[in-house]
């Protein structure tokens, strides 16, 4: 009994203290406890001690969480345990090394009670991105772009809503995360590699402009046809993968892959660490206890040797080589990959010269802190390959197990498309997204420049945000390099067609493209958005929410909610559950428009050749 009002009388005491800080004054704080008092007698109860930590109501990226400690009288030797384990305060994996035990007393010398440790630097990577801006059509009527077929940023997203933070903005790629999806399109009519949809309608976040989605679905051939595979998987080991999610979650991820390998689909396992070494000779996927057991005695430990790791992997590729085959090493890291070059660009052109030998590369990241997103997806760009971030074991299911032939079968390379705008019906436009993937025009027709692939079964979606053309008057245009434009002829002044998308791509094959043209005619667009194009909307708006964009309009975390609730459809996977849970975590977290340091940048209107309270109201039948 005596002990229990000790104990509340040095919590009251400690509370009722007065505080010096005045840093965060006008903002509410919150005291959450975060240890326990240390000492069980009321002699002891004197030197005890009470962490604890203050948490202000910021915005999420700049919310300030201090902890600080109430230090005994005189310091406490005995305690033998750490004080606190599992809570996290927004320190990563290492939540539950924070705080330690004061070491032995030394003579003359005395020590504080506890050692606080402060919390590891981040030095994750981001390559800053330039929102597309919106272009006049008159002046500017030609968008191309190369496809990606990446969803790393989706799962890096989540990995930061997950924690309770807001991604940083350059962490965003709005395509990547609108591509994570599956949007149900037409399967390729027999002989193509995929399918083109098109659909169109109001824009959710600015009434006045148009929403267009463009599609591709790409072809599933029958097992007969799926050519036999050659993989070499590159593996970090260095000490930077000891954590639980990164090369324990890499191993538990490979060991599902491997239960679906079939007898033509060998794999070797390269790891770098110190040095590089070969772990796994290539074996056929029938050998899969052998698989197995090279996974399990992989352990982390060391520095990083990454050039001789990947010359060894890329050596080990050759020596192994399929003709006709799927040739691919698979890169999985934490993207602390120092090659050991002088810059990016010597690492690009290695790649790229193993890429025209016909051996391509992918990059599975993992783990957070130090992660390098930047030179990763350069990587995977350059090399023909898919970059994918692995936060889960769900995730990692998701990529090698059930996307494994879109992961590793090309049905098409060097992808590349081109969308031609009616100045008649089309006053300015905008590309959501692929901010790292546009292309000169005059690249469009040059069979020797790279460009996107597209694997089995993949879906690729790219978004227009449109502004109608109220009357205004087409400006003639011309490109030299580029094909003859068509909606440029004064004759084609009445022409209905909104917009012309082309597509070129090679036969896997084949170093010659193929083209395909398709048009959208402004009667196309309808006032009622399909679901699937209606949830792709929401994802696009969710991705312009977190970048804060300038772009984003009237958008909204409660409408991104609302389509995205309607449009779930069935889900058999819980993709889409997941989603509206990540946009709930983001409305809570996102504080921006409440507090007057952060606010959104004005609503942009886009372009409007009239006065906006003159503007027509779009209509369409």
């Amino acid at each position: 009994m005596l002990e229990s009002k000790n104990r509340n009388a040095v919590a009251k005491s400690i509370s009722e203290e007065p505080r010096k800080d005045r840093a965060f004054a006008g903002f509410k704080r919150t005291e959450v406890d975060t240890g326990r008092i240390v000492g069980g007698t009321e002699a002891t109860l004197a030197q005890g001690m009470i962490m604890k930590e203050e948490v202000y109501n910021l915005p999420a990226e700049s919310r300030a969480r201090r902890p600080y400690a109430y230090d005994a009288e005189e310091p406490i030797y005995e305690a033998d345990e750490q004080i606190r384990r599992g809570y996290d305060m927004g320190y990563g994996d290492d939540a539950d090394e924070l705080f330690y035990p004061a070491p032995s007393p030394e003579p003359n010398y005395t020590p504080p009670a506890y050692y606080h440790r402060p919390p590891e630097t981040n030095t994750e990577e981001y390559d800053p991105i330039y929102e597309n801006p919106f272009l006049v059509a008159s002046n500017a009527p030609l968008s191309t772009f190369s496809i990606d077929v990446d969803t790393a940023s989706y799962s890096n997203v989540r990995r930061f809503l997950d924690r309770g933070q807001l991604p940083p903005a350059d962490a965003v790629r709005v395509e990547e995360m609108v591509n994570y999806f599956d949007y149900n399109y037409p399967k390729p009519t027999r002989g193509e590699p995929f399918s083109v949809t098109m659909r169109g309608s109001v824009c959710p976040w600015n009434t006045r402009h148009l929403l267009v989605q463009v599609g591709l679905k790409g072809n599933v051939p029958s097992q007969t046809k799926i050519p036999p595979s050659n993989l070499v998987f590159l593996i970090d080991v260095s000490g930077s993968m000891k954590r639980s999610n990164k090369l324990p979650l890499l191993k538990q991820s490979l060991k599902l892959m491997v239960d679906q390998l079939r007898p033509d689909q060998q794999v070797a396992i390269v790891t770098y660490s110190g040095s590089a070494r070969l772990v796994l000779d290539s074996t056929p996927g029938t050998y899969k206890h052998r698989i197995h057991a090279a996974i399990d005695n992989l352990q982390a430990g060391g520095s990083t040797a990454g050039e001789a790791g990947l010359n060894l992997a890329y050596r080990i590729a050759r020596d192994n080589y399929i003709r006709n085959g799927n040739n691919r090493v698979i890169l999985a890291t934490d993207g602390d990959f120092n090659v050991g070059m002088k810059n990016d660009y010597e690492l690009v052109q290695l790649i790229e010269s193993k890429r025209r030998e016909g051996v391509f590369l992918s990059i599975l990241g993992f783990g957070s802190g130090n992660y390098k997103d930047a030179k990763m997806e350069k990587i995977a760009d350059n090399g023909n390959g898919n970059y994918y971030y692995i936060d889960s074991l769900e995730e990692g299911r998701k990529i090698l197990v059930s996307e494994l032939g879109s992961t590793l079968f090309t049905i098409a390379k060097d992808v590349k498309i081109q969308v031609e705008f009616n100045p008649q019906h089309v006053h300015a436009y905008r590309l959501i997204g692929y901010e790292n993937r546009v292309m000169n025009n005059r690249d469009f027709n040059n069979d020797r420049v790279d460009a996107g692939e597209i694997g089995a079964g993949h879906t690729v979606t790219a978004l227009y945000e449109v502004v109608p053309a109220y009357g205004v008057e087409p400006v003639p245009y011309a490109e030299r390099g580029v094909d003859r434009l068509k909606y440029q002829q004064p004759r084609m002044f009445v022409n209905q067609e909104l917009m012309t998308v082309k597509l070129r791509y090679k036969p896997v094959k084949s170093n010659h493209s193929r083209l395909i043209r398709q048009t959208f005619k402004h009667g196309d667009v309808t006032d009622y958005m399909d679901p699937e194009a209606a949830f792709a909307s929401a994802v696009a708006e969710f991705g312009l929410l977190l970048r804060n964009s300038r772009f984003k309009g009237h958008a909204g975390y409660d409408q991104v909610l609302e389509r995205a609730s309607r449009t779930r459809g069935s889900d058999l996977e819980g993709r889409r559950a997941e989603f509206i849970r990540l946009v709930e975590q983001a409305k809570r977290l996102d504080h921006r428009m409440l507090n007057p340091r952060y606010p959104y940048p004005e609503p942009y209107t886009g372009y409007q050749p009239y006065p906006a309270e003159e503007s027509p109201p779009l209509q369409f039948k």
